[in-house]
């Protein structure tokens, strides 16, 4: 009897590490822009640091990003199972910021004086040319800053994915898992990430020291060097693209007749229903994340305030 009752305990842990297995794959596939944004996100808090004060600054970042997860998992379990009607007004408001975030970002990018500058990247450089200055307190804050924001984009990811497991139908002990599955691998895997992508160029520097012009090794370290602004580059285009495409999909998911105007009209391209499905998602992430910027802006105007709405979380 006792062997018996063994082997049905294995196999319904058996049964339920399958679920999560699942329901952990298409919890990731719908965070994806997330992690993409927070990947690149994070690599560009330390632009401008000095190479010494590159991994001190990732490691805290890293530590605070554990604790913001410790505290928004048991939240979404609890959301989830006393107030579930919450989850989807999270989502929408988790896909107009993903929406508000890309198009910012675009906008900088293509019509800079629309937008206030940088102030922050700024006074991190004059810091580093000051000596006079305390790098390691004036740090502090900027830490704080990228806590702060790491919070919104963990606690987005959170929502998300439970989003999909409830989607999935799963249990509360399978959202448990999942999310924590979701909160460690995402945690580990974007800072593990960042701190490589950081030290790529002083990898390749000390290949290119260590060895003679011309040979493998050398050739190597230039390619290195060459590569680490390009994929700093390519990360925050992929993740801008992400952005829109998951914030755009969660909105059209989350209101009725865009979803079916969408599924009808990507439908009608046939084979490349999913690319269209995809695009138009895309497309409306960017006009409605374009109009939230827009009443951001004027209200911040009216107000004499020239900072952006995010400021105020660093």
């Amino acid at each position: 009897m006792a062997g018996g009752s063994l082997l049905l305990l294995l196999d319904d842990i058996s049964i339920l590490m399958d679920d999560v297995s699942v329901m952990t794959k298409i919890a990731a596939k719908k965070t994806a822009g997330l992690v993409g944004d927070d990947l690149a996100l994070n690599a560009e808090q330390v632009t401008g640091v000095k190479p010494n004060r590159e991994l001190p600054v990732i490691w805290a970042v890293a530590k605070g990003s554990f604790v913001n997860k410790l505290i928004l998992v048991p939240a979404a379990l609890l959301i989830s199972y006393f107030i579930p009607w919450l989850i989807t007004p999270l989502l929408m408001i988790g896909g107009l910021y993903l929406s508000y975030e890309g198009a910012e970002k675009v906008i900088h990018k293509f019509w800079p004086k629309l937008l206030p500058h940088d102030e922050e990247q700024n006074a991190r450089l004059q810091a580093n040319a000051d000596s006079n200055i305390d790098l390691v307190a004036f740090e502090k804050d900027k830490i704080k800053g990228a806590i702060r924001t790491d919070f919104i984009l963990s606690a987005e990811i959170i929502v998300i994915s439970l989003g999909a497991v409830t989607a999935a139908g799963g249990d509360i002990l399978q959202k448990a898992l999942v999310l924590s599955i979701v909160a460690i691998v995402v945690t580990v895997g974007i800072y593990g990430l960042v701190a490589g992508i950081v030290k790529i160029d002083d990898a390749g520097l000390h290949l290119i020291e260590n060895s003679n012009e011309g040979n493998t090794k050398h050739k190597f370290g230039e390619l290195m060097l060459s590569a680490a602004p390009k994929l700093m580059k390519f990360l925050s285009i992929a993740g801008t693209i992400a952005m829109f495409l998951v914030g755009g999909g969660i909105i059209v998911h989350g209101i009725g007749f865009l979803h079916h105007s969408v599924e009808d009209i990507a439908h009608l391209t046939g084979v490349f229903e999913g690319l269209t499905n995809a695009l138009l998602n895309g497309v409306i992430g960017f006009v409605i994340g374009t109009i939230v910027v827009a009443i951001f802006t004027i209200v911040n105007k009216m107000r004499g305030d020239d900072d952006d709405p995010k400021s105020a979380a660093h």
